[in-house]
């Protein structure tokens, strides 16, 4: 985990649409992003470049228009970053970490019963 770079509030919803929508164009990243984020198309295309160097995305250049995806699963992504909060806001402990996750706001049922299964999993894997 330690060579996953931990990516920016901006890079992380580059990432996401790369994520839902697999492959895309500059144009097509900065048509998804522009719904939700106030970025103009230039720094997009800059964003992915920084991304790119990074190595946070990947980029096929044999078409005029450059082909970025996700360099990574979100899965595993999203591990570096729990990773890195956990390590340097819950001083490594992950249980803080769920205790400060269950409690930050209303759980519904089915999400409870999901971490109830989860931990039942977890406890069977240990014996």
């Amino acid at each position: 985990m330690a060579n996953i770079k931990i990516p920016t509030a901006t890079e992380l919803s580059i990432l996401q649409v790369l994520w839902e929508n697999g492959p895309s164009t500059v144009r097509e990243v900065h048509d998804r992003l522009s719904k939700s984020e106030q970025l103009g198309y230039t720094s997009t295309l800059k964003m992915l470049q920084i991304m790119y160097k990074k190595g946070l995305v990947e980029r096929n250049d044999e078409q005029r228009s450059h082909i970025y995806r996700a360099a990574r699963p979100a899965e595993q992504t999203q591990r570096g970053l729990i990773t890195d909060l956990v390590n340097k806001a819950f001083a490594g402990s992950a249980t803080d970490l769920v205790v400060r996750a269950l409690s930050s706001k209303k759980i519904s049922h089915e999400e409870l019963e999901q971490v109830r299964a989860f931990i039942e999993q977890k406890a069977s894997e240990n014996d």
